[in-house]
């Protein structure tokens, strides 16, 4: 029995988290639970799963629920909060397995201190990895504990490697779907609407991950993650643009081999995977093979999608850089959903934004939250520069 505890338990990863532990209830139990400010969803999962332990994002949400799930009879479930009611749930005696899927870098601290307390993490959260990814990474190698990406394209990597050792490889390929404006001509990127950039051909995310891969910034982030988990350079690490997303993943290695990873685009795979790993179990999710008659690939367009590129200067930089790419690309994003930019100035702020910051090796997790705070800021300031001057010149055009 492997006992799990999920921080973000109330979003979409962390509920196909618990849709597995119920399909595989002899295999998995539920012992911590970070839920959030979803005070709801956060009450059913308590009473459904009985956890020795549950946090919720503000004090007041957790008085609530601590009153709530006494008067239910479940006074012995000890309700925390916050960052530090996090940390608690991240580094519980009980869990042996913790799913990192907070997300952004409010799930960073807790994160961190999970593989430092010697627990094997599963990340779903590729924020972390991409602004603290190299201290993480340093931690779970001194304490001898696995990362396990449950991120589907790092997943099917790290399925692959299982046929070769690390220096037979040449690269690793990252599928991209190529997002909503694959075939839309830049020109018309300034006029692209919130639910047009909302409407991904395939997934269906939480608003700023589908952004994200409507800029390919998503998959941006994904080379950085690869760069972190698998110990390579981004040299190494390509992007190919597959719209039918039926391959996830694949690797070359140095003899021309190249093995790749498909299977349903369902997330409960890539969980079951890491949590069970190195087993393999029994599942009903099949994969029909007559879907693989028709797979186009190409290269991405990186003029008409700067984010990309912008990811791979951050990854060959290293340090705060890669820090202000995620923090100013958070408020870029939550900038043009609510209609202070539009779509083709979301590259302009992260651009500005990184331009700005400095490429120092961070040696803690607090010089990190402090290098997010700072391009935060400079980030937030670059947008309001944008609206005056669209407010002083309605017909201006910026060039990115």
């Amino acid at each position: 029995m492997k006992s799990i505890a999920i921080l973000g338990s109330t979003g979409s990863i962390g509920r196909s988290t618990l849709s597995v532990a119920e399909s595989y209830p002899e295999r998995f139990q539920i012992v911590a639970l970070a839920a959030g400010a979803n005070l709801e969803a956060a009450f059913e999962q308590a009473r459904r799963w009985r956890p020795v332990l549950i946090s919720m994002a503000s004090e007041a949400d957790a008085d609530v629920l601590r009153a709530r799930l006494q008067q239910a009879g479940f006074s012995e479930i000890e309700v925390v909060h916050g960052p530090a009611g996090a940390v608690k749930v991240a580094t519980c005696s009980k869990a042996d397995f913790v799913v990192s899927a907070i997300v952004g870098v409010a799930g960073l601290e807790a994160t961190y201190e999970a593989v430092k307390a010697g627990k094997t993490v599963g990340v779903a959260n590729k924020e972390c990895l991409v602004a603290a990814g190299e201290l993480i990474t340093a931690e779970a190698r001194r304490q001898g504990k696995p990362l396990l990406p449950i991120d589907s394209e790092h997943n099917a990597v790290h399925q692959c490697l299982r046929g070769g050792r690390m220096e037979e490889v040449e690269r690793i390929w990252l599928t991209a779907s190529g997002g909503p404006f694959l075939n839309t001509p830049r020109v018309e990127f300034s006029s692209i609407t919130v639910e047009q950039a909302l409407n991904h051909p395939t997934w269906k995310m939480g608003k700023r991950i589908t952004i994200d891969s409507a800029t390919l910034m998503n998959k941006g982030f994904e080379v950085i993650e690869a760069c972190r988990l698998f110990h390579i350079p981004p040299a190494k690490v390509e992007v190919l643009v597959h719209p039918q997303s039926t391959i996830h993943s694949m690797v070359e290695f140095i003899d021309g081999s190249i093995l790749a990873q498909f299977s349903v685009t369902d997330m409960r795979l890539p969980i079951l995977y890491a949590l069970t790993y190195p087993e393999r179990i029994q599942s009903d999710m099949r994969f029909p093979v007559g879907n693989l008659r028709h797979l186009d690939f190409c290269p991405p367009d990186m003029n008409k999608f700067p984010c990309l590129r912008l990811a791979y200067e951050a990854a060959e930089a290293g340090g705060a850089k890669t820090v202000a790419l995620n923090a100013a690309d958070e408020v870029a994003v939550a900038a043009f959903l609510e209609g202070k930019i539009s779509f083709d100035l979301i590259p302009r702020v992260i651009e500005n934004t990184v331009s700005a910051s400095n490429s120092s090796k961070l040696s803690s997790i607090a010089e990190v939250l402090e290098a997010d705070a700072d391009a935060r800021r400079y980030a937030q300031e670059d947008v309001l520069s944008m609206q005056k001057k669209i407010a002083r010149h309605p017909r201006a055009t910026f060039v990115v």
